[in-house]
Formats: structure tokens, C-alpha cells, sequence
């Protein structure tokens, strides 16, 4: 990973602070002295955020009022057992998601399915019949607005979804919490699931994807209103979900053979995503700054 001069600041200047604060944030940095200058060096895939956090902390934390969720470096990364027993919320979720496959039989099995999905429905014949949402609401069934992001058709939609899942979901719960993480899950899926049925109108449809993206709009927002490694992300990740979003819309994806995209709930996730994103990301700054 090639590093980049970040700062280049007067000898004069005390970064003895800050890059103690660095330190305690585990960002990788080192610095040198050239030409009557100190030059603080850091990877070029953060050197964006440290010059933010630089901007707003010159002086480092000395009380430190940062959450920082620290890691003593000679752990390493965490086993596989470790981050189950840091990220219980994120694990539970897939394993809810994990048992909804199997029960469903990752679709197949119609009985099982219509128990879950956002409208209740029954077959007859070749035809598909839809209960009206008012009706299922006005019985109790409260729960068709969250479960279909519990279902999923097919092994790679799973997979996909779940790996995600895992690797966006531990980064909310370790740095907001397991309630924040659950809170959050929830309103995406609301949010996504009559984003699509307002769009989309009566139809079968499920998975995480409505939640991802809610998910990556809320780590993306959040990290630029208050940078913190936990939540920092390659460029590349957001560029390559946001294009793959696009293919979706485009209809190409669904031409590809990959069936009917629920791209309202992608959307939809997104949007909420990112004004959660900005409404915490704005409340940990004022906490940082007060």
C-alpha cells in the first residue's frame, strides 16, 4: 500500500497530539522531516480522512471525548470466533436469514414463503392471487413490512447478501452498538419494501439487497460527517455498488439472466441510508466538537 505526504507542516508545529491520536485510531502514518518541514505520511486509500481529521483536531484528543473503538495492534485480526462474539446482532441476523432458506427452501416452498413475504398471497391454477397489505395489516400481521428481507431465492442470492451483510453490518454494531445496528436493519427494510411495493406494485420479492443499501448509505455519509477507520471504506467498494445499482436500474442485469431486480427497494434503502448517515454522522460531530 503506497503512502502519500498528508501534511507538510512548519517544524514549529506540535504534532505530537495528533498523531498521538493516530495512534490510538491505529492509523498506519509516519513522520519525516524534509526541507525545513515535517511531512506527515499516511496510505493514499485514507489520506482524504486524515487530512479531514487533521482539520478539525490539530491538537489531537487529549481528553479523549472520540469513540474510538480501540484494538491492542498485537491482536491482529480478530479469529472468526472473536468477531461472532463481537458482532451478535449482525450474526443473528444472518443466521434468521439462514433458517428463513432453509424453511422456504430458498423459495420453493410457496406455503412456507407467503407466511413471510411483504403481501400474503395463493395460487390457483397458473394465476398468483395477492392479498390487498390492508387487509394482512388489519388482521396483525405487522411483521410482512420487515421479513422479506429474511427471504431469498436462490444459493448466490444468499451468499452475496450474507457476505455483505457480514462486513457492513459488524461495522455499525462495533462502532454504534447492536440496538443502532437492529434499529437500522429494520427501517431500511421497511423503507425498501414499500419503496418497492409503491413502485413495483403486488409482486413477489425479498432479501437483504433493500437493507445493504441502506447499510452503505449510512457508512458512507456517516464516515464523511465524522471520519473514523472503523468506517472507512475503499473508494472502489462504494464505486462498484453504485455501479452495479445502475446496471440494475438499466435493465441489463435482468437481461443477463439474473431475474426481476427489486430496484426501488435498492433505491429506496439508499436514500434513508444516507440521511441516517448524515443525521448520526452529525450528532458524533457535535458530540466531538462540545
Amino acid at each position: 500500500m503506497s503512502a502519500v505526504a498528508v501534511l507538510r507542516l512548519p517544524l514549529s508545529t506540535d504534532l505530537s497530539g495528533f498523531v498521538s491520536l493516530l495512534k490510538r485510531m491505529q492509523v498506519p502514518h509516519r513522520v519525516s522531516e524534509e526541507a525545513g518541514e515535517q511531512v506527515l505520511w499516511a496510505p493514499e486509500t485514507i489520506a482524504d480522512d486524515v487530512r479531514s481529521l487533521y482539520q478539525r483536531f490539530p491538537v489531537g484528543d487529549p481528553d479523549h471525548a472520540l469513540p474510538i473503538v480501540e484494538r491492542p495492534p498485537a491482536m491482529g485480526r480478530p479469529g472468526f470466533a472473536r468477531q461472532l462474539r463481537d458482532s451478535p446482532a449482525t450474526a443473528a441476523i444472518l443466521l434468521l436469514c439462514v433458517i428463513v432458506a432453509a424453511l422456504t427452501q430458498l423459495g420453493d416452498n410457496l406455503s412456507a414463503l407467503s407466511a413471510l413475504t411483504f403481501l400474503d398471497f395463493s395460487i390457483h391454477g397458473q394465476y398468483i392471487q395477492f392479498t390487498p397489505l390492508a387487509d394482512s395489516l388489519a388482521a396483525g400481521q405487522w411483521w410482512r413490512l420487515f421479513t422479506p428481507m429474511l427471504i431469498h431465492f436462490g444459493f448466490l442470492h444468499i451468499a452475496m447478501n450474507g457476505m455483505w451483510y457480514w462486513e457492513l453490518g459488524r461495522r455499525i454494531e462495533m462502532r454504534q452498538g447492536s440496538i443502532n445496528l437492529i434499529g437500522l436493519s429494520l427501517l431500511f427494510s421497511v423503507v425498501s419494501n414499500v419503496a418497492q411495493y409503491l413502485f413495483g406494485g403486488p409482486s413477489l420479492f425479498g432479501g437483504l439487497s433493500g437493507v445493504l443499501y441502506g447499510l452503505l448509505g449510512h457508512v458512507w455519509i456517516y464516515q464523511r460527517m465524522a471520519p473514523n477507520p472503523m468506517y472507512h471504506m475503499p473508494r472502489g467498494v462504494l464505486v462498484m455498488m453504485l455501479v452495479w445499482l445502475a446496471l440494475c436500474m438499466s435493465g441489463l442485469v435482468s437481461m443477463m439472466g439474473f431475474g426481476q431486480i427489486a430496484n426501488a427497494a435498492h433505491v429506496g434503502g439508499l436514500l434513508i441510508g444516507c440521511l441516517t448517515g448524515l443525521l448520526g454522522g452529525l450528532w458524533a460531530r457535535r458530540k466531538q466538537v462540545a
